[in-house]
């Protein structure tokens, strides 16, 4: 099989970098986070893009990054979480290994936290972030092979979750 052996989505503050480390380690394979390589190719953070360029020059951006990404590498990837709002993003994950990390309000609001720099979710976060779930929630269950809830659980524990979800073994 080519593509990355794990592909993991999910919300803003869902752990998807943090698990993908974790997961990366275990399997001891490369780890690659598509929102690192929009920021690297841009030359400034996603926040400054999104002010500066606005969300449709981040999501050419980021589409673009995930299918080089997809086509690339062969370890843990890690997307941003507004990538599956592309539909040609959502027909290259077809069939491959891709995690739903789930997770509640609740535990958004503890981890994300009210003023962290994330643009999507800087007037009324819990508003925000309940409407961005509305309508990415179905996007990340149609490209996901497995659903893993992260509430309440540490990255080592979600990891392992992804590994059992997929049938991987660690390395």
């Amino acid at each position: 099989m080519t593509g990355p052996v794990v592909v993991l989505v999910g919300p803003p503050g869902a752990g998807k970098s943090t698990v993908a480390a974790v997961l990366a380690a275990r399997l001891q394979v490369a780890l690659r986070d598509t929102d690192d390589d929009v920021a690297r190719q841009a030359g400034k953070e996603i926040p400054e893009i999104f002010f500066d360029d606005g969300e449709p020059h981040f999501r050419s951006l980021e589409r673009a990054a995930v299918a080089a990404a997809l086509a690339e590498h062969d370890g843990v990837l890690s997307l941003g979480g507004g990538a599956v709002l592309a539909e040609e993003t959502r027909a290259l994950l077809a069939g491959l290994p891709v995690v739903f990390l789930d997770m509640s309000l609740a535990s958004a609001v503890r981890r994300v936290g009210l003023d962290a720099p994330r643009p999507l979710l800087t007037v009324n976060p819990r508003k925000q972030w309940r409407e961005l779930m509305e309508k990415r929630r179905p996007l990340y269950t149609e490209v996901a092979r497995a659903v893993v809830g992260t509430d309440d659980r540490t990255p080592e524990e979600v990891a392992q979750a992804v590994l059992d979800a997929l049938e991987l073994k660690q390395a």
